[in-house]
């Protein structure tokens, strides 16, 4: 389903939650509990809204790389959304359907789906063709648990960093002793004289 269409002039410094198209190139990442911005309740209520779990997707872009930028929406309550993006309701997990929206097998399959030349767009009836690898609940949870805990050591330099420096330490270690572990061999000789 496409997004509605409010524009940066209808934010209000309070109301209900939205997202705009543009905010998913520079602020929103793999997965969202707060939005930046709101609407009047009088905007609200004329806009397409995502539900918690959805995915929210902007189909237009000014380059290849950055259409279908998205987020899972995981706020405790429906958001509106701007046009020029596409929600997405499933019922898998997620977070493992919006990795999957960031990872290369997708960018692959987006890239034949993009037309366009000073606006690149991928139409929200050509994203039913995208070919998605679905495990079960119980692996995508996994997949989920494993990723979050890559994008928590990339993204948080108190975490990332110490853990970085320890995981270089200790191959460093590794490595050193390999290098330095020779079969022990008595001397004939003494060494001092």
């Amino acid at each position: 389903m496409r997004g509605g269409n409010f524009q940066k002039k209808d934010f209000a410094e309070h109301g209900k939650p939205c997202i705009h198209y543009g905010q998913m190139y520079t602020h929103f990442g793999v997965y969202a509990y707060k939005t930046l911005t709101f609407v009047n309740d009088e905007v609200f209520a004329k806009s397409k809204t995502a539900k918690p779990g959805d995915i929210v997707m902007a189909v237009t872009s000014e380059n290849v790389e950055d259409v279908c930028s998205c987020t899972a929406w995981l706020g405790d309550e429906e958001i509106a959304i701007s046009g020029h993006t596409a929600i997405i309701s499933h019922n898998q997990n997620a977070k493992y359907m919006s990795y999957f929206f960031h990872s290369a097998s997708f960018f692959e399959q987006k890239k034949r789906l993009a037309h366009g030349t000073k606006v690149i767009e991928v139409t929200p009836s050509k994203l039913g063709s995208i070919e998605i690898m679905l495990p079960t609940m119980a692996e995508q949870e996994r997949i989920v648990s494993i990723l979050d805990r890559f994008d928590a050591l990339c993204s948080d330099l108190n975490i990332g960093l110490p853990a970085e420096i320890e995981a270089r330490q200790k191959q460093y270690e590794y490595y050193r002793d390999k290098l330095l572990h020779f079969p022990l061999k008595r001397m004939r000789e003494p060494m001092t004289k």
